[in-house]
């Protein structure tokens, strides 16, 4: 916009001072002359020239950094809302998932969506604690490598802050495939976990910093579990938020 502007207003001026200049001085205006002059004309410039920048410097310093997004496993002052990898940023708006199913099952005919949806569900307990343990390597063998080392590297951060992030009395009310689909040779699936959970952070010695040990929170995500085609393992790849 202030491009826009300062282009603009430059033309305007200068076109208004060179068609005054020629009327009034035939052309050759200048210091103690009736006209303005070409360096007249090279003063303004400069000086519109030097707005423009001082707009353009405005708008880079207001522009917002990257966000990072940390893995998490529920709302929290703690924690931002949640990693995936890049591979994954594109939208899959409008997934067949019944589709999606059709073609993991041509090359894993045993794939079952009830058998699937049960692994999910240990593997979410099964990371929940060692979260809260803020120790990794429990779970180490269900994570892609990425996955594994971002949540590595968060507890261990909440080990140096001497935090604790507690995850309590976790009721599930659902669980449900949400996408599915194959890109370059993986399977993706998408699942959607409803539940409600006490999230709060606590020191070492207990003493409660945030969230609340009474309140439960709305817990909303969607996990993505990635493997190569085939009847292979599963692992976690992806954490997000429900907007």
């Amino acid at each position: 916009m202030w491009r826009s502007l300062a282009f603009g207003a430059m033309g305007g001026i200068l076109g208004g001072m060179l068609f005054s200049g020629f009327g009034h001085a035939g052309g050759m205006g200048g210091f103690g002359g009736s006209g303005i002059g070409f360096i007249e004309i090279l003063l303004i410039g400069g000086v519109l020239y030097f707005i423009y920048r001082y707009f353009v410097r405005r708008k880079q310093e207001e522009s917002p950094a990257g966000a990072y997004y940390r893995t998490g496993s529920a709302s929290s002052t703690e924690r931002q809302t949640s990693y995936t990898p890049t591979s994954q940023d594109q939208s899959y708006a409008g997934n067949d998932v019944p589709a999606g199913i059709d073609h993991i099952r041509q090359l894993d005919p045993a794939f079952n969506e009830n058998r699937f949806t049960d692994l999910c569900m240990d593997s979410f307990f099964r990371i929940q604690g060692a979260w809260i343990n803020r120790d990794m390597s429990s779970v180490r063998g269900i994570l892609t490598d990425e996955m594994f080392g971002i949540m590595r590297g968060d507890t261990e951060k909440l080990k140096a802050e001497k935090k604790i992030n507690k995850l309590d009395n976790i009721a599930v009310r659902s669980v449900e495939i949400a996408e599915v689909w194959q890109e370059g040779g993986i399977d993706f699936i998408t699942v959607r976990f409803l539940a409600n959970l006490l999230d709060y952070t606590v020191s070492e010695s207990g003493e409660l910093l945030s969230g609340s040990k009474t309140e439960p929170v709305k817990f909303e995500e969607y996990w993505t579990f990635t493997r190569p085609v085939g009847n292979n393992p599963w692992q976690l790849s992806a954490i997000n938020q429900a907007d």
